[in-house]
């Protein structure tokens, strides 16, 4: 990735970008590790956002019912309305999506969402939000091994499927960006067994080459029934 900086109007993710550079320089200069903890300085998110869904998560997790070596599915509001129990009936799913978020906070919140769990596969939904956020193709690429990184340093031989980015209508303005991310993750996961790309994006498109209004509810953005149904045809297959 090039990167030209500019005297003025400089954009927030090139200061991020730059930001990060240098943070990464002085942790090997000091022989420290901060993967571990890795915020994204430039998510729209803010510390306690996610305060109440986390601790929904957290109580639901008393009870214990779902066993390890089982399938979570992580994310932004596509997972957070995929009802599992009715599209994936007689399984037991753990849905831990929570509207608005991006890949970052699922990689702040691993612990809680993915590492306790144990689970042998991850389907993984977001990004959509770090692009409408205004950040590039390259970072939402970048961050998606993080987080790849982050669930295999403990979990070695946990499965993760990406789910595609959606073109979706109320974003459409913002596809190409999507589109050149989906080929970066597209291509990562060819590198790595343990990881699966799944193309939801082309079905998704009408014979126009536009998003197919049939899958989304009336603002555009979210799936609808027959989106869903979509969806829970193409991933079903990676879940056995």
């Amino acid at each position: 990735m090039s990167l030209t900086l500019r005297p003025k109007n400089l954009s927030w993710s090139t200061v991020a970008t730059v930001t990060l550079s240098l943070l990464a320089c002085f942790s090997s200069a000091c022989g420290t590790n901060t993967s571990k903890n890795l915020i994204a300085p430039d998510s729209i998110t803010t510390p306690g956002q996610w305060s109440t869904e986390l601790a929904r998560f957290a109580s639901q997790d008393q009870s214990g019912w779902f066993a390890k070596e089982g399938v979570i599915f992580v994310g932004s509001s596509s997972i957070r309305f995929w009802d599992l129990s009715t599209w994936f009936p007689g399984k037991t799913y753990l849905n831990r999506g929570f509207g608005g978020s991006q890949i970052s906070d699922s990689i702040v919140n691993i612990e809680l969402l993915i590492l306790k769990h144990q689970p042998r596969l991850i389907v993984f939904y977001a990004g959509d939000n770090d692009i409408a956020a205004g950040k590039t193709a390259e970072r939402v690429a970048s961050d998606f091994t993080d987080f790849t990184k982050q669930v295999h340093r403990t979990l070695a031989q946990t499965k993760i499927l990406f789910i595609a980015i959606k073109p979706s209508i109320a974003r459409w303005n913002l596809y190409d960006r999507m589109a050149a991310a989906n080929e970066l993750v597209r291509v990562a996961c060819n590198t790595d067994a343990r990881l699966t790309y799944i193309d939801v994006a082309t079905p998704m498109l009408g014979l126009d080459g536009m998003p197919n209004s049939v899958f989304f509810v009336n603002d555009g953005l979210h799936l609808s029934a027959p989106g869903y149904e979509l969806w829970t045809r193409l991933v079903t297959p990676h879940l056995k």
